[in-house]
């Protein structure tokens, strides 16, 4: 049912979206101001125009590590996090067993755990069974973390494909791996797309529990972290702040024209 709203609600509506847009992104327009600024200190008015943060950035071999690992673990952890979720996630839609809702609930729980509770359980878990914190536990830890989120982005996508494919694939001889290979594959690879992009951006970011599982390692966020007890320090994670959001930004955005560039052709494949 349509609501009629009045010309002045219309423009009193328009008006809290804008300031609400405003709310979320002015942060990291004034991180993008303070990332050229030619001081320490990040503050008003301006002291000046300078690019010496960003060649900072650029011979940081410290942050370069920390960044290379972030990047190396987010990967690995994606993949694992996408493989596994996808198993669930088919299992979840494709099969009918004893205790589902509790398999389901299980398989979501870090979603509500604390992270801090999370990667204490993670912690102790790993010590009692005498296994040392490495780049391993690290890994393990992120794939646990991301799994929900790609349950929740391809259960939904899985449930709308009609099984009357798969078993008219079945009923011409395929097996159940050329079933999924040429039917549901190619119709869920954009929902595969975006969970690994959704489990890529929360491994990257991810602080709380690494730093209990990442034992020498040093993330991206745990590094930033650290210097961000130096002042000094302060204007040089401004710009890499700056260029990590835009990178991220750019990713998304060609991540998501790509998504309904394939969803579009997908489409006009089913219908025809």
């Amino acid at each position: 049912m349509d609501v009629a709203i009045s010309k002045n609600g219309a423009r009193l509506l328009r008006s809290f979206f804008l300031l609400v847009v405003l709310f979320l992104y002015a942060p990291i327009l004034i991180l993008l101001i303070f990332s050229f600024n030619d001081s320490n200190l990040p503050s008003f008015p301006l002291s000046g125009f300078t690019l010496e943060w960003y060649r900072q950035f650029l011979h940081d071999s410290d942050l370069h590590t920390a960044l290379r690992t972030s990047v190396i673990v987010a990967m690995l952890s994606s993949l694992g996090a996408v493989i596994l979720g996808l198993l669930a996630s088919l299992a979840l839609t494709r099969r009918r067993f004893r205790g589902m809702a509790a398999v389901s609930a299980l398989l979501l729980s870090p979603l509500v755990i604390p992270y801090l509770v999370f990667g204490i359980s993670l912690l102790l878990f790993f010590h009692s069974l005498g296994i040392g914190l490495s780049f391993a536990t690290l890994t393990i830890a992120h794939i646990v973390l991301s799994i929900p989120y790609t349950i929740l982005v391809l259960v939904p996508r899985l449930g709308q494909i009609d099984i009357s494919l798969e078993e008219a694939a079945r009923d011409l001889g395929a097996t159940r791996l050329q079933t999924f290979r040429s039917i549901i594959l190619p119709l869920i690879l954009p929902a595969v797309v975006s969970a690994f992009l959704i489990a890529l951006t929360v491994s990257f970011d991810e602080y709380a529990v690494a730093s209990f599982v990442a034992g020498s390692q040093t993330t991206f966020p745990i590094y930033l972290y650290g210097a961000l007890r130096f002042p000094s320090r302060l204007p040089e994670v401004i710009a890499v702040a700056v260029v990590v959001m835009t990178v991220s930004l750019i990713v998304v955005v060609g991540a998501e024209l790509g998504r309904r560039h394939a969803e579009g052709r997908l489409g006009d494949v089913t219908r025809d």
